[in-house]
């Protein structure tokens, strides 16, 4: 804080504003702590819709650079923001329904062909992000490994 603005502090009249200036001041240097990547999943059909969506953003506190994938139907906004003020905005200013990017790179993932986590509409090479995979029962492991190559008491009929 620097001097001017601690003289100005001093000689304020307004004494019902002083506490809104400190939340406000408060606020503000919350947002410059982070700067996050926030990537959003929203429906582009056409350059008016990737436009639409890019504006809806755009003019946002905080945010530094925005990016529209309308192959993937994917948003990126980079800048000191909250990733669920930035989903809501775009929605409301689109009309369209927006998520947070619940996808990864199959890479990623360990299992990415198991129930709940491949989706058919995600991008190539993409799965969904679940984390909760359910573990194979004993009688899943047990069928398994009856057909193994690396079991030695494996089942020689196929």
């Amino acid at each position: 804080m620097g001097a001017l603005d601690h003289l100005s502090n001093m000689f304020d009249c307004s004494s019902g504003h002083s506490k809104l200036k400190k939340r406000k001041q408060l606020q503000t240097f919350h947002l410059t702590t982070r700067r996050m990547t926030v990537e959003i999943k929203i429906k582009i059909d056409c350059e008016g819709c990737e436009r639409k969506v890019r504006r809806s953003v755009e003019g946002m506190k905080g945010v530094t650079s925005v990016e529209v994938t309308p192959k993937q139907n994917k948003l990126t906004v980079i800048g000191y923001v909250d990733p669920e003020k930035v989903v809501a905005r775009v929605a409301h200013r689109t009309g369209k329904k927006a998520e947070i990017w619940p996808y990864v790179p199959y890479d990623v993932v360990e299992h990415p062909y198991a129930q709940g986590v491949y989706d058919k509409k995600a991008p190539s090479g993409y799965v969904r992000n679940d984390t909760q995979l359910a573990r194979a029962s004993s009688t899943e492991v047990r069928y398994t490994t009856a057909f193994s190559d690396e079991n030695p008491a494996a089942c020689a009929v196929m």
